[in-house]
């Protein structure tokens, strides 16, 4: 039996490229480490239907692209040297007509010696600074983002007045343990701009707000911090959130006799919610 059938969207590109970049310039040296990406877009067709690599660039040859493009190219955030690389392939692909290159950035923090900090010697942080960009060479859209930030409040969170059924057995709360893990990530109504500046003020914005307040769900709390970015931060249009429950339940002591004033809690592995939204510009 013959079935019909055509070619739909497709792409191709080099995974995982973990690229380290010392800044040697001064005698204090920074540093870039981050995991790239590259996916293409083009006129590859007869590759898949024909099996003819006419035009086609190797994978290998777009990871050797972007260790030799940052040497002088990376120079300031990973959202302009996306740029970069996109241009790259679609000038010098020849059947390449757009690309999308993805970043996962390490932060790193200076190490202090005798209380001041060291030129060359480093700390890695928690949270990584993600990036989106896509493109056909000329017009670019840009996606930046933060992941694996762990935050907790002992206090001054809660989860009470929801909806109760016969299969209901959680008990309202008005202290809790609020704890998660931030994944965030943003859209910009500006053209272009200073993409590390945007990053480090939603990620202090994230840091001041999430304790400043009694949190009645983290729908609300959710609904805060996007408030807050898009205050502080004129250059975002949107920014979403995914926010895991990182559940710690009071351990019952009472079956050994001891009583549990809130400080003893297990750190639960078990299914978890995850609150999930965009805040917007109205």
């Amino acid at each position: 039996m013959t079935v019909r059938v055509k070619l739909g969207e497709n792409n191709y590109g080099k995974a995982d490229v973990r690229l380290f970049k010392v800044f040697r310039a001064q005698p204090r040296h920074d540093i870039c480490d981050v995991q790239v990406r590259v996916a293409m877009t083009g006129d590859f067709g007869a590759a898949h239907t024909e099996g003819d690599n006419t035009g086609l660039v190797a994978t290998d040859t777009v990871r050797n692209t972007i260790y030799a493009l940052a040497r002088d190219g990376l120079t300031g955030s990973v959202e302009a040297f996306g740029r970069h690389l996109i241009r790259h392939f679609v000038t010098n692909g020849p059947r390449v007509t757009g690309a999308r290159a993805e970043f996962v950035q390490h932060t790193w923090a200076r190490m202090h010696s005798r209380g001041e900090a060291h030129d060359h010697a480093f700390v890695r942080q928690m949270p990584k600074h993600t990036a989106t960009v896509q493109g056909d060479g000329e017009t670019f859209t840009v996606e930046s983002g933060l992941d694996e930030l762990y935050i907790l409040k002992t206090t001054q969170s809660g989860w009470a007045g929801f909806h109760r059924d016969q299969f209901t057995t959680l008990p309202d709360t008005t202290d809790r343990i609020l704890a998660t893990v931030v994944t965030a990530r943003w859209t910009y109504r500006v053209d272009d701009c200073d993409y590390d500046d945007v990053w480090g003020r939603v990620y202090q914005t994230l840091l001041d707000v999430f304790p400043d307040h009694y949190s009645p769900s983290m729908q609300n709390t959710l609904y805060r911090l996007g408030e807050a970015v898009l205050g502080r931060c004129d250059e975002i249009e949107r920014i979403f959130f995914s926010f895991p429950n990182r559940h710690h339940i009071p351990y019952p002591l009472d079956r050994f006799g001891l009583d549990n004033p809130g400080t003893i809690f297990h750190a639960d592995a078990e299914p978890y919610g995850v609150i999930e939204g965009w805040v917007e510009r109205a």
